[in-house]
């Protein structure tokens, strides 16, 4: 069973910054891709980064120059760190991985419960 447990959401200003990890457990054999998605009220689940294995990054439009995707493979972790908040990038945050229970098996693509990151202007 794989568990994706995100923390650091909450209530910041605009202009202000926060940091978002998300941590991976459970027995599983590895991790690709790695990322963060966010929902806000009335609106579709979109795209906000992702980060391979390897590392390299893809960002949506809104959020290049201000959000930094990072992973920590040892420690199983992602992280978004947010800078230069937005009244607009409120939203549920989620986060996602495409895992492989064990070797040789396919990915499987997993979420977590979603943290809220609420920006007052």
């Amino acid at each position: 069973q794989v568990q994706l447990v995100e923390s650091g959401g909450g209530l910041v200003q605009a202009g202000g910054s926060l940091r978002l990890s998300c941590a991976a457990s459970g027995s599983f054999f590895s991790i690709n891709a790695m990322g963060w998605y966010r929902q806000a009220p009335g609106k579709q689940r979109e795209l906000v980064a992702t980060v391979t294995r390897g590392g390299s990054t893809n960002y949506a439009d809104s959020v290049k120059g201000r959000f930094t995707i990072s992973r920590d493979n040892a420690k199983k972790t992602v992280y978004l760190q947010m800078n230069s908040l937005k009244p607009e990038d409120t939203a549920v945050y989620y986060c996602n991985a495409d895992v492989a229970p064990y070797l040789s098996s396919n990915y499987y693509n997993y979420w977590g419960q979603g943290t809220q990151v609420t920006v007052s202007s």
